[in-house]
């Protein structure tokens, strides 16, 4: 049986879904919002590669090592970007969660803290895993203050590690969070939420 099953997980008007062709337009409009392939630290595809990420995706989700979830307004069923768990190890259960971006329009909203306490939850409670990980790009600066917020300890960097877009070559920064540091995590990000609601 695979690691991870297929699953819908649902809070805060936002939705996780397994990725597939069904969201080809709707993943592809939320990359314009914003032009987002332009970016140099991010994995984002370009609209006319739109169909062949999705179809990386559902091989990786065949092969086992990478689950990918479209991540949708809950009301309307707008695609407003994409979400993974990737380099999946049952042995040791542990998941990183990666390749994750959203329409420019709801960036720096509720969005990404939603997403990551409903695939936390899932990994630690669902799974059982006993460790979650990041990595990001040295220069994604904002990443790495997003990951930091979730509570992850930073593990190391890994130097010369993989290819940027335009071709440079990137270090790798990961982070991690262990099944028993998970209770504070969850806890602070109800609590950012909490308080994003209240000043919105």
């Amino acid at each position: 049986m695979t690691f991870v099953q297929p699953i819908t997980l649902r809070d805060r008007g936002v939705r996780l879904e397994p990725l597939s062709l069904e969201h080809e337009s709707g993943l592809r409009a939320a990359a314009a919002d914003g032009e987002l392939w332009k970016l140099r630290v991010t994995s984002v595809p370009e609209p006319q590669d739109t169909r062949a990420y999705i179809e990386t995706a559902l091989k990786m989700r065949a092969d086992g090592n990478r689950f990918a979830f479209a991540v949708l307004d809950d009301a309307t069923g707008q695609v407003l970007g994409s979400t993974s768990y990737h380099d999946i190890l049952p042995a040791v259960k542990r998941v990183e969660i990666g390749y994750t971006w959203y329409r420019k329009s709801v960036q720096r909203s509720h969005v990404n803290t939603t997403c990551k306490l409903l695939m936390m939850g899932h990994a630690f409670d669902g799974l059982g895993c006993h460790v979650v990980g990041w990595r990001t790009d040295n220069f994604n600066f904002a990443s790495q203050r997003a990951i930091e917020r979730l509570g992850a300890r930073k593990d190391g960097v890994i130097r010369g590690h993989a290819l940027r877009r335009d071709g440079t070559i990137r270090d790798t920064v990961m982070y991690s969070l262990r099944a028993g540091e998970w209770p504070e995590a969850r806890a602070q990000l109800l609590y950012l939420l909490e308080l994003r609601a209240h000043t919105a």
